[in-house]
């Protein structure tokens, strides 16, 4: 029982066509960057076999993880424009965030891998083409750089999807400049280790980028509050609006990268105006955090004491 219960109308309209235009942007910069990935992948295989380097199949398998990553964070795109169902009545919009989670669980995938293949190559140094791996490795660089900078346009920043994917990318460009160090301590010093050493760096570097994202995804399937948003200062300001007793079932998660819900329970005195609590706690939940989607209960002190223990 409650005396006044809300939830989220109002917003819900400019929320959706902001995200709507945001996800229309990000798709078309994902299936640029994702073009121009698969183009160098296939390169630096090549390459690779030519050269006999691992720095350049190294940096080819997490282009293909980077060609996957892009093309799951495209696929979860087009999952988030599906209409919620009676069933899913939050739509799709966390298979973003399952995509960046599988991201990161296969940047930790190839980083182990990277890991053995150099150690099995510092116990017995393979000869290396340097020049020819240096020619590629460049190339990849250029290519990096492209899909990096196509992936900026977007809203890296906010979006864990887009960020997952951005991160895939950057860790490529990485190896690209660690096989172009490989490739000319090869050329001039004849040292064929260089390139198992610079794999492991490289691999170091992806294993990071891979933990993060999965550490944040898992934060938002496991319902954590977000990290921008501190729940106990959050709680304290409800107190001070007149006529707030005190607030209980404070929950707080994020559904999808940038929205964010908040519900709760607020006891309220019997003597105050509940509309004008509603509504001022719901201005100050909007205006000092930007959540759109909340949802109060309001009630007074005495009916929460006289509430029978379930």
């Amino acid at each position: 029982m409650g005396l006044g219960h809300s939830h989220h109308h109002g917003h819900d309209h400019g929320h959706n066509h902001d995200h709507a235009h945001v996800r229309t942007t990000n798709k078309k910069l994902l299936t640029i960057a994702l073009l121009i990935t698969i183009s160098f992948m296939i390169a630096e295989i090549i390459g690779g076999i030519l050269s006999n380097s691992l720095a350049l199949l190294s940096d080819a398998g997490h282009m293909f993880s980077d060609a996957f990553s892009l093309a799951l964070s495209l696929i979860a795109i087009r999952f988030t424009t599906k209409p919620p169902t009676p069933q899913r009545t939050y739509g799709f919009y966390r298979f973003e965030i399952l995509a960046a989670f599988i991201n990161g669980v296969t940047l930790a995938v190839i980083a182990v891998y990277i890991y053995f293949e150099a150690y099995q190559r510092i116990i017995s140094p393979p000869e290396v083409q340097g020049n020819t791996m240096l020619l590629i490795a460049f190339i990849g660089l250029l290519a990096n750089i492209a899909a990096a900078w196509v992936l900026t346009r977007g809203n890296t920043a906010e979006n864990l999807n887009m960020r997952s994917a951005f991160l895939h990318v950057l860790g490529d460009m990485l190896g690209s400049i660690g096989a172009i160090a490989a490739g000319l301590l090869i050329m001039f010093f004849d040292w064929y280790i260089a390139d198992p050493v610079i794999s492991i760096i490289v691999a170091t570097l992806i294993l990071f980028s891979g933990w993060r994202v999965t550490k944040e995804s898992v934060h938002i399937l496991i319902e954590g509050s977000p990290k921008h948003i501190d729940v106990n200062e959050l709680n304290d300001k409800l107190h001070t609006i007149k006529g707030v007793v005190s607030i209980h079932d404070l929950h707080l998660w994020t559904i999808t990268s940038g929205m964010e819900s908040l519900s709760c329970h607020i006891v309220i005195d019997p003597d105050a105006d509940p509309q004008q609590i509603l509504l001022a706690s719901k201005k100050l939940i909007h205006d000092a955090y930007g959540i759109d989607h909340v949802t109060l209960q309001l009630e007074t002190e005495d009916l929460k004491i006289h509430e029978p223990d379930i």
